[in-house]
């Protein structure tokens, strides 16, 4: 959810800009006002398939994704949530398509799990209120309402798929022409970011919390407990996961046509080497 402001002779300062939702990140995007943000990758995908020119170029992290339901719900798996209601980011989200595999793999009906698609901030106040009975969503809106004592966890993300992947870098084709050394310097500040962050969660913690809007121990939790809850390493992402997601959601028909990988991955701009050093905290 990222725009560039300017660029020097040696560095790209970038100002952010935080969604709530999908739909108006892609009326930003579609408008021209928004050149790189990150993305749940079927929506990136179903950008493509529409003619909107975009490429995705890497991934913000993997894992960090989880199922939750009621602090007191007696369910220990999704046979158990038969007849009750459950949140997704977006029917175009990877939590959607992975939600749905594993209904299928425990004989869980389509039709037997009522989903609604909900903005990921308010799914921890719903989930308090008895508004829905349970969501699948990205951090750090599960460990919310883990620590306030509302909700539990059912599954970590990483546990049924390891190396998830839920949003991807998507850019623009037009940035991507017109002022590569600003895409380079944005994804390379990517990788070293993760790296260092791997290697610094509870500084990263201090510097994220104001990003997301949440208690600095929230955010803490979610780089912490535990220490695999997500990761922000191996971001390239790899044909073989981008056409597992796209034949999941053709299956799925949230997609109608297949998509050339090679249309749709630009991995020219990933950094040979990351040097985590140079990550400056301010």
């Amino acid at each position: 959810m990222t725009d560039y402001a300017s660029r020097t002779s040696t560095a790209t300062r970038f100002e952010s800009q935080r969604f709530t939702d999908f739909p108006t990140m892609v009326e930003s995007i579609k408008s021209g006002r928004l050149e790189a943000t990150f993305m749940i990758a079927p929506l990136a995908m179903k950008l493509r398939e529409q003619g909107v020119k975009v490429k995705i170029l890497y991934l913000g992290h993997r894992d960090g994704s989880t199922v939750m339901v009621s602090k007191d719900s007696p369910a220990t798996s999704l046979r158990e949530l038969r007849g009750k209601t459950m949140a997704i980011p977006s029917k175009y989200s990877n939590q959607n398509l992975v939600i749905h595999k594993l209904m299928e793999d425990q004989g869980v009906k389509p039709d037997e799990i009522n989903f609604v698609e909900m903005p990921p901030p308010d799914m921890p106040g719903a989930l308090a209120a008895k508004a829905i009975d349970a969501y699948f969503v990205g951090e750090p809106h599960a460990a919310r309402a883990e620590l306030d004592g509302t909700g539990r966890i059912l599954y970590h993300a990483k546990d049924v798929w390891p190396g998830f992947i839920s949003c991807v870098l998507v850019v623009t084709e037009d940035l991507i022409k017109e002022q590569p050394e600003v895409v380079r310097d944005l994804v390379r500040g990517i990788a070293e970011s993760g790296e260092w962050a791997e290697t610094h969660r509870i500084e990263a913690a201090k510097v994220a919390s104001p990003y997301f809007r949440q208690d600095e121990k929230v955010v803490r939790y979610v780089l912490t407990q535990p220490p695999d809850r997500v990761s922000y390493r191996m971001l390239n992402p790899t044909d073989k996961e981008m056409q597992r997601i796209m034949d999941m959601g053709l299956k799925a028909g949230i997609l109608d046509r297949p998509i050339d990988l090679k249309e749709l991955i630009d991995r020219s701009f990933i950094p040979a080497e990351i040097n985590p050093a140079s990550v400056r905290v301010e």
